[in-house]
């Protein structure tokens, strides 16, 4: 599971199995992006209704808003009539991302995972947005243990069974025994 919204965790998981052969498995792998995804486009008044949509910005009324806050402009006016519309029913478009004081979608499925997992690994994050943040302190309340990979120290840290300070994509590959051939396999070290 991620708090990541840019989607990449779930890239990652299909190139991944896709290098150990398994590309049509990558759905039995699957990913829950338990913030949602900022390319996911949704209607406002029917929120079922999602549009994956990788155009940036994604209406021309957008185009330099990030270059506003340079100017100190925190947030900008744009006419409704300039934002993105739902396809299908012409209502405002928001993304599909979970903002806060909104509840995250899956939590019943992601709750039944923390009470079976055992180990749980924290990777770059601080450990500071709920509910995410209490679910390594479940699965130590179960016995479980916990593992946090992180460039420095965060929230949370005192409490880890382990904990691995440095770049992630160095310290990972380390304590999960992964190599990477020149051909850019990645084998496990060791039995």
């Amino acid at each position: 599971m991620t708090q990541n919204v840019d989607g990449l965790s779930r890239r990652a998981n299909e190139e991944i199995a896709a290098m150990f052969g398994q590309a049509e498995h990558v759905d039995d792998m699957p990913i829950i992006e338990m913030h949602g995804r900022l390319f996911d486009v949704r209607c406002t008044k029917v929120p079922d209704h999602v549009v994956f949509n990788t155009d940036s910005p994604v209406c021309e009324a957008l185009e330099g808003t990030e270059k506003m806050v340079d100017k100190g402009i925190i947030d900008p006016i744009i006419d409704k009539k300039y934002l993105p519309h739902c396809t299908k029913c012409g209502s405002l478009a928001r993304p599909g991302v979970v903002w806060f004081g909104e509840i995250p979608p899956h939590g019943g499925q992601i709750d039944r995972l923390v009470n079976q997992t055992d180990l749980c690994l924290v990777i770059g994050t601080s450990s500071t947005v709920y509910p995410a943040a209490g679910y390594a302190e479940e699965v130590q309340l179960r016995g479980g243990k916990v593992a946090v990979f992180n460039l420095e120290r965060s929230n949370g840290d005192d409490e880890a069974d382990y904990l691995f300070l440095g770049p992630c994509e160095e310290t990972l590959v380390e304590v999960l025994g992964l190599t990477f051939a020149n051909d850019g396999k990645i084998s496990v070290k060791g039995p």
